[in-house]
């Protein structure tokens, strides 16, 4: 890849012997190992170790360690697709990644520290874009806060546990302004759902309840929830239906057996 010129055949052994050890899984740790993939990544591109099918291989690699690092949710998503989605930009990060080292403060090996980081960066995106767009859909989850909330009016979805009552159609409206502004007043919720500062203390108590929204004071403002029990409505991809269903299984097994979940 770019201009770079591979290393000779002779020596592509003792290149695979320092890319094994030096980015060797069972050695990194905390946030280590992501920023390893990626580097990784680029340096087996680098090394270009096959006469074809170079770039193939380092996505086959990149997911094998996406796997042996067990990284939570890879599977669902793939980084290869967040790749070919930028093609143009993954090969000029790519061949970026092969200049030669600029300086005394660039980096101790005969390539660019700084560009180096660079590619780690873009592929981290890239990764996290992935991730975002994909999995969790955050562009449609106004959508499904509603239709979840539409559901539960209806008495299309479960109740979740120490719940008696159906939530009212009114709350859309307050599950769609917690979404969108990210903070409430208290004071605000009657004034969105359109009912009196009674009622409205007791919607909000409900969803408090609930987990719909959540608060870090009793006085506080407060934010959207993310409660187990609606995960598969706001987030399918991220846990399906399918899961549900398990779990609820799960519970009545557990239950039925007088075992506490």
């Amino acid at each position: 890849m770019g201009r770079h010129v591979p290393p000779e055949a002779e020596v592509l052994t003792k290149f695979h012997e320092r890319f094994a050890l030096f980015y060797d899984p069972a050695k990194q740790h905390g946030v280590r190992p992501l920023i390893a993939l990626a580097a990784a990544h680029h340096r087996l591109t680098w090394v270009h170790p096959f006469l074809d099918g170079n770039g193939q291989m380092a996505r086959l690699f990149t997911n094998a360690y996406f796997f042996r690092n067990r990284i939570v949710g890879y599977g669902l998503w793939n980084v290869s697709r967040g790749l070919a989605r930028g093609r143009e930009s993954y090969r000029a990060h790519l061949a970026a990644g092969d200049e030669p080292r600029e300086g005394d403060l660039d980096g101790r090996g005969n390539l660019s520290d700084r560009t180096l980081t660079e590619f780690c960066a873009f592929f981290l995106q890239v990764c996290q874009a992935r991730y975002t767009d994909g999995l969790l859909a955050l562009g449609g989850l106004v959508g499904r806060l509603q239709g979840y909330a539409q559901l539960r009016e209806e008495g299309n979805v479960p109740e979740p546990e120490g719940v008696a009552a159906p939530l009212r159609p009114e709350v859309a409206a307050a599950l769609r302004a917690a979404a969108v502004e990210g903070e409430l007043a208290r004071g605000e919720l009657p004034l969105l759902i359109g009912m009196s500062e009674r009622i409205g203390r007791d919607v909000l108590r409900g969803l408090l309840e609930e987990g719909l929204l959540v608060s870090p004071a009793e006085t506080g403002p407060i934010h959207l929830g993310f409660p187990a029990h609606a995960a598969s409505y706001l987030f399918p991809d991220l846990y399906p239906a399918g899961a549900r269903r398990a779990d609820q299984r799960q519970r009545g097994q557990q239950s039925e057996a007088g075992v506490c979940p």
